[in-house]
């Protein structure tokens, strides 16, 4: 299955995007469920990020979340994981 996860980052929080961003493409690589990931971009800044996640059920996607360094160093605001369908692409 697949879930789009989307995560706006807490106003301010750059530097702590920046200084967790090596932690968390390791936990990307390691963990080997992401199919497509990236930052949101407002005002040539990241803002957020967009993964798709290619996993069992969504018990595996939420874990997936729990885990990410991004959102254990506390630079979200919100994060949503929805149930996702690839049609195109």
């Amino acid at each position: 299955m697949n879930f789009a996860v989307l995560c706006r980052d807490k106003p301010g929080h750059l530097q702590t995007r920046l200084d967790n961003r090596a932690a968390h493409l390791a936990y990307i690589e390691a963990t080997g469920i992401v199919a497509l990931a990236g930052p949101l971009i407002e005002n040539g800044q990241m803002s957020g990020s967009l993964i798709i996640l290619d996993c069992a059920d969504r018990a595996a996607a939420d874990a997936w979340v729990a885990g990410d360094p991004y959102g254990k160093a506390g630079l979200f605001e919100a994060v949503t994981v929805t149930e996702w369908k690839r049609v195109v692409g």
